[in-house]
C-alpha cells in the first residue's frame, strides 16, 4: 500500500467506485462491479510520485487517501492508481489548509473549517449551498475514557459524494469501514454511506447508554445495599468513589443527549431531500430513515430517565452522607449529656468553701463517686428507653 509523509497530522481518505478526475473537478461516473479499495496520495497540495512509501500512521504525519474500487473479485485493495477516483466517500480528519483547499477545487464545495463546525446555531450546522448539503452532528469520542468528549462532525452531500469533516476519531467510522469491506452495497454511493455512518453512530450511542445504564445499576446496589462488613473510615472513601462515577456517568449520559437531539434534527433536515433522492432513483436498500428516528427517540427517552436516575443517585449519595455525619453528630450529643450531670456533681462538691458536712464525712467519697455514677446512668437508661440509642 503507497503511502507518503507528510506535514501535520492529517488524513484524507477517499471511498469511492471509480477514477475521480481531478483535471475536469467532477466525478468521472459510477461503474457497476464491487467494490475495491485503494489507498493513494495524488492530489495537488502533496504532488505524489508513485513507488513513494512511508508509514501509514496518523500519529507520525501522513496525509492517507483511501479509495473503495469496484472488481469482479468484490471488495481489493488497490493502489496502483495514479489518482483518488470517482469517490463516494471522502474522509477527512484532521485536515490542512492545503488539503481542504484540495477538496474544494476537485468537489466545488466550501469545506467547514473547526471554527465553522463549532457554530451551535442551527442555520450554522444545517444548511444548503451550491446544491451541497452541509450537516453538522455532535459524536462521543472515547466513551471508555475518563474524559468522553463531543466532537462536531460535518457531513456534506454534493453530486452523490460524501464528504465527512472531522478532528476526532469516533469508532463508528472505523466500524463502518469495516462494514463496508463485508458488504460492498453499503457504500455504493455517498447517501448511502452517509446513512450507513449515522446507523452506526447511533447503534454506537445505544451501546454506550446500555454501559451507562449498567453502572447506574451498580452504584445503586451499592447505595442501598451496602456491605455492613465495611468500616466507617472505608465508607467515606466509597462515597467519593460514587460520587466521582456518578459525575462520570451523568457528564456522558448529557453528551449523549446532546449528540441524539443533533442528529435527530439533522435526520429532519435530510428527510426531505432523501424523499426526493429516493423519487429520482427509486427504492435502495439503505437504513430507513424512518427506523432512525424511532431509534433516536427511543434513545432520548432512554437518555432522559438515565439523566433523572443519575440526579436521584446523586441525590440519595449525598443524603447518606448527611444521614453519617448526623450519626456522627448524635453521638457526639449523647456522650456530652452522659457527662453533663456527673460534670455538675463533680463541680458542686469542688467549690472551695469552708463549711462543708461532705468533706469531714467519713462515707462523703465513696458517696460523691456513686452520685457521680448515678448521674451519667440515669441519662443512659432513660435514652435506652426512649429509643435514642
Amino acid at each position: 500500500m503507497s503511502t507518503i509523509p507528510y506535514a501535520g497530522t492529517s488524513r484524507i481518505r477517499f471511498v469511492g467506485s471509480s477514477l475521480w478526475d481531478l483535471s475536469a473537478g467532477r466525478p468521472a461516473g459510477l461503474r457497476g462491479s464491487p467494490l475495491v479499495e485503494r489507498e493513494d496520495y495524488k492530489l495537488p497540495c502533496l504532488q505524489r510520485q508513485m513507488g513513494v512509501s512511508a508509514a501509514r500512521s496518523t500519529a507520525s504525519g501522513v496525509c492517507m487517501i483511501r479509495t473503495y474500487r469496484v472488481s469482479a473479485g468484490g471488495l481489493l485493495k488497490d493502489d496502483t492508481t495514479k489518482y483518488a477516483g470517482n469517490a463516494v466517500w471522502v474522509d477527512l480528519l484532521n485536515p490542512t489548509k492545503e488539503e481542504e483547499s484540495a477538496v474544494e477545487e476537485a468537489l466545488k464545495v466550501d469545506v467547514p473549517t473547526r471554527e465553522e463546525m463549532a457554530e451551535i446555531e442551527v442555520s450554522s450546522r444545517l444548511y444548503q449551498e451550491d446544491e451541497a448539503t452541509f450537516m453538522t452532528a455532535t459524536v462521543i469520542v472515547g466513551a471508555e475514557t475518563e474524559t468522553p468528549q463531543a466532537a462536531a462532525i460535518t457531513f456534506v452531500l454534493a453530486h452523490g459524494v460524501l464528504i465527512t469533516v472531522r478532528h476526532a476519531d469516533p469508532q463508528p467510522f472505523r466500524m463502518f469501514a469495516q462494514v463496508c469491506e463485508r458488504r460492498p452495497q453499503t457504500c455504493a454511493n455517498g447517501e448511502l454511506a452517509f446513512l450507513g455512518i449515522l446507523e452506526a453512530i447511533i447503534d454506537r450511542l445505544a451501546d454506550i447508554l446500555e454501559r451507562a445504564n449498567a453502572g447506574v445499576d451498580g452504584i445503586s446496589r451499592e447505595v442501598f445495599l451496602p456491605d455492613r462488613r465495611t468500616k466507617r473510615r472505608s465508607r467515606g472513601r466509597d462515597h467519593a468513589r460514587l460520587l466521582a462515577q456518578v459525575g462520570r456517568i451523568g457528564d456522558l449520559t448529557s453528551k449523549g443527549r446532546e449528540s441524539l437531539v443533533t442528529i435527530g434534527r439533522l435526520l429532519t433536515f435530510y428527510g426531505p431531500t432523501a424523499k426526493a433522492g429516493a423519487k429520482a432513483e427509486g427504492n435502495n436498500s439503505g437504513p430507513s430513515l424512518k427506523v432512525m428516528n424511532a431509534d433516536i427517540a427511543s434513545l432520548s427517552d432512554h437518555a432522559t430517565f438515565l439523566s433523572n436516575k443519575v440526579t436521584f443517585l446523586l441525590e440519595a449519595i449525598l443524603g447518606t452522607i448527611s444521614i453519617e455525619q448526623n450519626e456522627v453528630m448524635r453521638i457526639f450529643s449523647v456522650v456530652a449529656v452522659i457527662f453533663l450531670p456527673p460534670t455538675l456533681v463533680a463541680s458542686i462538691w469542688g467549690m472551695n468553701f469552708e463549711f462543708m458536712p461532705e468533706l469531714s464525712s467519713r462515707f462523703g467519697y465513696p458517696l460523691a463517686l456513686v452520685t457521680i455514677f448515678l448521674a451519667g446512668a440515669l441519662p443512659v437508661l432513660y435514652f435506652r428507653k426512649r429509643g435514642w440509642l
